[in-house]
């Protein structure tokens, strides 16, 4: 299909639902951004930004550009069947064909949604401070299904052996569900926090029918993965979801 090191979610395929993440190969882009940089937020050459995201849509077979929103670590869900002027956001959903979801991450989870019937599909960007904010609890009242129907993908995000927060980070999700202490270990007046784990925890307490996850660290993958975390300054990775 593309000579891009494209990965694709391992979940129950749904008849006329796309979904796939990028890894950092196959682009133009150059230094901390070699090479496939699909942020244009992070100080890249903005031409190697749009050869990049040129190459995802040929190698993908898009069938539109995606709808790159402006993340905030927020809870805003973006309707894109309103055809909205603003797409500051962390999601965004759709019900209808040829439109290309689209989050952007290089630490923070991406997360993909599909009714099993196909009727509505939809990506949310999913940090610490997303998840405390509810972005997984506001796609699902977006998508206005019974949660027993969906299904959700967690792709490629920091792993629980290096992403270290402070005891205020565990406090916030402690707060709200005592049990999220289990995705807590402590390290020298720290935390190393599951983030995953708390995202398959909130999606368990929503009801969400089935949840299935990468489970590929992007800090620990140097060659394939950006990492905010363990670079810095570096390049950003698309997960994209659409129907046909």
């Amino acid at each position: 299909m593309s000579e891009l090191p494209l990965s694709y979610p391992d979940w129950p395929p749904v008849p006329g639902v796309h979904a796939l993440s990028t890894r950092r190969g196959g682009g133009v882009s150059a230094g901390v951004y070699a090479t496939l940089n699909l942020g244009d937020h992070v100080g890249d050459e903005p031409s190697h930004v749009i050869e990049n995201r040129r190459r995802l849509r040929a190698a993908a077979r898009l069938p539109a550009e995606p709808c790159w929103l402006r993340q905030v670590h927020g809870n805003r869900v973006i309707d894109l069947d309103a055809s909205p002027a603003d797409l500051t956001g962390d999601a965004a959903l759709t019900r209808r064909t040829g439109v290309v979801c689209a989050v952007l991450t290089a630490d923070c989870l991406p997360v993909l949604f599909t009714a099993r019937s196909g009727a509505c599909i939809a990506a949310a960007h999913a940090g610490w401070r997303g998840l405390a904010a509810g972005v997984l609890e506001a796609v699902v009242a977006a998508m206005g299904l019974p949660p027993a129907q969906l299904q959700a993908w967690i792709g490629p995000g920091i792993g629980p052996g290096h992403f270290e927060v402070g005891p205020e980070v565990r406090e916030v999700f402690v707060d709200v569900d005592a049990g999220a202490a289990s995705c807590f270990k402590a390290k020298d007046g720290r935390f190393m926090a599951d983030l995953g784990g708390l995202a398959r925890r909130r999606l368990a307490r929503l009801g969400v029918g089935r949840v299935d996850s990468a489970d590929e660290c992007t800090f620990a993958d140097v060659r394939s993965c950006f990492s905010h975390r363990r670079e810095g300054r570096c390049g950003r990775h698309a997960t994209l979801i659409w129907k046909s």
